[in-house]
C-alpha cells in the first residue's frame, strides 16, 4: 500500500507540473483528490489493511494529500501569471509608434455666423440682449400690437403649451423687455440673438431657426439711420461693393415697414436662377418701430423714436456660404460641418 501511494504521488505531481491549463488542472485535482479519485479510495480501503499497518499508510496518505494540494496551489498561482503575461504581450503598447490623431471639435457655422453679427453690431454700439424662448401672449404678440383678432398672427400661430404661453416665434420679445427695462432712459440699441419656433419644414425652413432681432430707439432717429445701419451691416458681411434695396412691406410692430434686398451674391447684379434673373436677394425685414410698441414698453412716441429689423441666422449663412438646403445645418452630418473649421 505504501509503495502505491508513492507512486500515485509521483504520477500526480507530474501531471500536475505538466498542466497547461487551469482547466486541465481542474480535471487532475478531481481524478486525485476528488470523491471518487485514486487517493480518496485509498483512504476509504484502510480497513482492508492489517492494522499494524493501518498509522503508517494513513499519515502517508494524508501527508501526500496535503502536498498535492500544495503542488496544485502552486501551478495554479504559475498558470494564472502565465495568462497575465501572455496577455500582456498581446495588449502590448508599442510606445515607439506615432500617436493617434485627436480630432478637435470646431463651431457651428450658424454659430461662427452668430459671432459676426453680433461683433459687427456690438462695433456699431449694440449690446446684446436676451429673452426667454418660452414667452407669453403678451410679449410675443399683444405688446407688438399684433391683437387676438389680427390676421397677422395666421402666418406665426404655431407651438402653444398653454393658452397664455407658447414657444416664441421670433425673437421681437426681447425689444419689449428691453425698453421696459430700461425706460424712460435713452439710448435704447441692442440685438437679440436666439432660437425661435414656427410650423415650418422644407428646404428653406425649419421648425426651429435662429434669429437676431436689433432695436434702437433715442431722440430723432430716423429712417436713414437704419438704412445707414443695414448697409454697413450688409458691407461688412459680404463685402465693401454690396447694396441694399428697401421695399415696402408691412409687419404690425413697424411703420412704416421694408423688406430688405442685396446684390445677388452669386451674380452681383447680374441675374441669375438664384435670384430669379432680378439680381436681388431678400435678406431681412426692417421699419420705424410702432408707436403702440414704444407707448405699451414705456416710452412717449411723441418724444423718441426708433427702427427695428430682424434677420434669419441660417438666411445670412446660406447666402454666405452659398448653402442650398437649409436642413444641412441641422442633420449633424461631418463631412458638411467641416468644412467650416
Amino acid at each position: 500500500m505504501q509503495q502505491q501511494l508513492e507512486e500515485l504521488g509521483r504520477e500526480a505531481r507530474l501531471q500536475i507540473e505538466n498542466a497547461a491549463s487551469p482547466e486541465e488542472l481542474k480535471e487532475i485535482k478531481v481524478r486525485f483528490l476528488g470523491k471518487k479519485g485514486e487517493l480518496t479510495a485509498i483512504l476509504r480501503g484502510l480497513g482492508t489493511i492489517p492494522s499494524e499497518q493501518r498509522p503508517a499508510v494513513g499519515r502517508q496518505a494524508n501527508d501526500l494529500r496535503t502536498l498535492l494540494e500544495e503542488v496544485i496551489e502552486q501551478r495554479e498561482h504559475a498558470l494564472r501569471d502565465l495568462s497575465r503575461s501572455n496577455q500582456w504581450e498581446k495588449e502590448r503598447i508599442d510606445v515607439t509608434l506615432p500617436g493617434r490623431p485627436v480630432s478637435m471639435g470646431q463651431k457651428h457655422p450658424l454659430t461662427l455666423i452668430t459671432d459676426e453679427i453680433k461683433e459687427i453690431f456690438v462695433g456699431l454700439g449694440f449690446q446684446v440682449a436676451h429673452g426667454p424662448d418660452i414667452e407669453t401672449d403678451y410679449y410675443n404678440y399683444e405688446a407688438l400690437n399684433f391683437p387676438a383678432d389680427h390676421p397677422a398672427r395666421d402666418m406665426q400661430d404655431s407651438f402653444y403649451l398653454t393658452e397664455k404661453y407658447l414657444l416664441r416665434t421670433h425673437t421681437s420679445p426681447v425689444q419689449v423687455r428691453a425698453m421696459e427695462k430700461k425706460a424712460p432712459r435713452l439710448p435704447v440699441r441692442i440685438i437679440a440673438p436666439g432660437k425661435v419656433f414656427r410650423r415650418d419644414d422644407d428646404a428653406t425652413h425649419s421648425p426651429m431657426f435662429h434669429q437676431i432681432e436689433g432695436l434702437a430707439v433715442d431722440k430723432d432717429i430716423t429712417f436713414a439711420d437704419l438704412k445707414g445701419t443695414l448697409l454697413t451691416f450688409v458691407r461688412q458681411m459680404f463685402g465693401p461693393e454690396q447694396k441694399i434695396r428697401l421695399r415696402p412691406s408691412f409687419f404690425p410692430f413697424t411703420e412704416p415697414s421694408a423688406e430688405v434686398d442685396i446684390l445677388c451674391v452669386m451674380c452681383k447684379g447680374k441675374g441669375c436662377r438664384v435670384c430669379s434673373d432680378t439680381g436681388w436677394l431678400e435678406i431681412l425685414g426692417a421699419g420705424m418701430v410702432h408707436p403702440h410698441v414704444l407707448s405699451v414698453s414705456g416710452y412717449d412716441p411723441r418724444e423718441v423714436t426708433g427702427f427695428a429689423f430682424g434677420m434669419g441666422v441660417e438666411r445670412i449663412a446660406m447666402l454666405k456660404y452659398g448653402i442650398g438646403d437649409l436642413r444641412h445645418f441641422f442633420t449633424n452630418d461631418l463631412r458638411f460641418l467641416k468644412q467650416f473649421g
